[in-house]
């Protein structure tokens, strides 16, 4: 049984490294070279790393403080809220984008009250951001829901009975005991933010985006183009979320 179990993994495992390596294989020096000193991919690198990373942060504001109470209280419709949260990852981005333009188009009230704060949604930052921020949000709250129903209720009931208050309680013992969930949450958020391509595209084109140039590209030159820039941004994407994997690992480990 051990054996078969292995030969299935193996073959889920060639199934995940084969396409990857078959493109790193693919792509050489000169054309990578190429593509980290085109001025345009650099950008929307940037862009991107860079609009997911605050997606994230400033998502996790709100996502953070719903989980915990997610998992600690219980009240009318919560399975229903739970599936909910859900919906992002079940629906088609494209429909995403869709659902999300109807909300912040020009003469939407968000729409209208950004563009009298000076934030353009449609073909800005801020509707990258809200497209990322919507298709990924789920894996923070899932997560950090988890690790605060992890957290021992007696700890807290026990704080709270020596007088701390619930916002001191929260801060000081439910956040540190989750936390190895809640930076896994953040960090697959990040992620799955910088991955995505169809609701972003219908709010914002331009500027672009790194899988917006990747879909550009391929279908203005083809595979040869697009490949060195999904080569680099690929390598990008590995070398962060492995580095903030091993941070996360290090800490805990130095906790052990």
């Amino acid at each position: 049984m051990h054996l078969v179990f292995a030969a299935l993994g193996g073959a889920v495992l060639l199934f995940i490294v084969a396409p990857l390596a078959g493109m790193f294989l693919s792509v050489g020096k000169a054309e990578l070279s190429d593509a980290a000193t085109d001025p345009e991919v650099t950008a929307s690198v940037w862009l991107t790393l860079g609009a997911s990373m605050l997606a994230t942060l400033a998502a996790s504001l709100g996502a953070i403080p719903f989980a915990w109470l997610l998992a600690r209280k219980d009240f009318p419709l919560k399975r229903l809220i739970n599936g909910i949260v859900d919906l992002p990852i079940v629906i088609p981005h494209s429909a995403a984008g869709i659902a999300l333009l109807g909300v912040l188009a020009p003469g939407t009230p968000v729409g209208s009250l950004g563009e009298r704060l000076g934030v353009s949604f449609v073909g800005g930052i801020a509707g990258i951001m809200a497209a990322m921020a919507f298709v990924s949000i789920p894996f923070l709250v899932n997560s950090a829901r988890d690790g605060f129903a992890a957290v021992p209720v007696r700890l807290e009931l026990a704080a709270l009975n020596l007088g701390a208050s619930p916002l001191r309680v929260f801060f000081t013992i439910s956040v540190p005991m989750a936390w190895r969930s809640i930076v896994s949450g953040l960090v697959l958020m990040w992620a799955r933010g910088m991955s995505e391509f169809g609701a972003v595209l219908i709010i914002a084109y331009h500027p672009m985006i790194t899988p917006v140039l990747i879909y550009e590209r391929f279908g203005a030159f083809g595979l040869k183009y697009a490949r060195p820039v999904t080569v680099l941004f690929v390598a990008v994407c590995l070398v962060f979320f492995i580095a903030l994997r091993m941070i996360a690992g290090r800490r805990t480990n130095e906790e052990g």
